[in-house]
């Protein structure tokens, strides 16, 4: 899978360095803004998988740029871990009403950040992390990465098992072609949209290659889905 890409909004150099340190050493893509100005003008370039922000920043507040993103669709889906040195029980409130999906007090441990972190991960791209995911009699084990239909081996090349990867990780949700070039191809890597038509083909021969239903909906100018 591509590496999950993580923005670290923090206007204190020594604690925004440490914190890069370490989920570098965990394998994760890591940038970094020093103001709240500057991670707005990244986040609508290039969305993150995942974001740190600290509450109190030079102009724009961490606080009002999580109510941005929770309000703006493109992306509300995007994980919000809010970093604050205000610990009282009204703050968290606060922070996590106006859309945080966890809340860390400073002083922290970086080994519980780097938890909190990968249990984002595993909420919102399972197999990531590792995570063995599970569709009707399809079993796709990110960590081996081993597919199987009906306990039978299915053999698939790389971007068909980050396909697959995506569209289990949230079945249902209709993807278009723009959406799964960014997630199994990358952001930085150019590819005519029609190597997803392809690419989808080759996996749903596949899936299909002893038989069963084919369980990729093509939905009519939107995009693909599983299920």
């Amino acid at each position: 899978m591509p590496t999950p890409s993580i923005l670290v909004v923090e206007d204190e150099p020594a604690q925004r360095e440490i914190i890069c340190y370490n989920l570098e050493a965990e394998g994760f893509d890591v940038r970094q803004a020093e103001t709240g100005d500057e991670a707005l003008l990244q986040i609508k370039e290039v969305p993150p998988d995942l974001i740190l922000l600290d509450w109190m920043l030079p102009g724009v507040s961490g606080i009002e740029i999580c109510r941005q993103l929770k309000m703006t669709a493109a992306t509300r889906a995007i994980p919000v871990i809010m970093l604050s040195a205000k610990s009282e029980e009204v703050d968290k409130v606060r922070g996590l009403e106006t859309g945080a999906d966890d809340y860390v007090t400073k002083p922290y441990s970086v080994i519980e950040l780097m938890a909190r972190v990968k249990s984002q991960f595993r909420r919102t791209r399972p197999a990531a992390v590792g995570e063995r995911l599970e569709y009707d009699d399809i079993v796709l084990d990110a960590e081996t990465h081993r597919v199987t239909r009906a306990d039978e081996d299915i053999k698939l090349g790389p971007t068909e098992f980050r396909l697959l990867s995506t569209f289990m990780e949230k079945p249902g949700r209709v993807w278009s072609r723009e959406q799964l070039l960014d997630r199994v191809w990358g952001r930085d890597i150019y590819v005519d949209t029609r190597t997803v038509d392809v690419h989808i083909g080759r996996l749903r021969k596949a899936l299909t290659v002893r038989g069963g239903v084919d369980p990729i909906r093509t939905v009519r100018g939107a995009g693909y889905a599983l299920g």
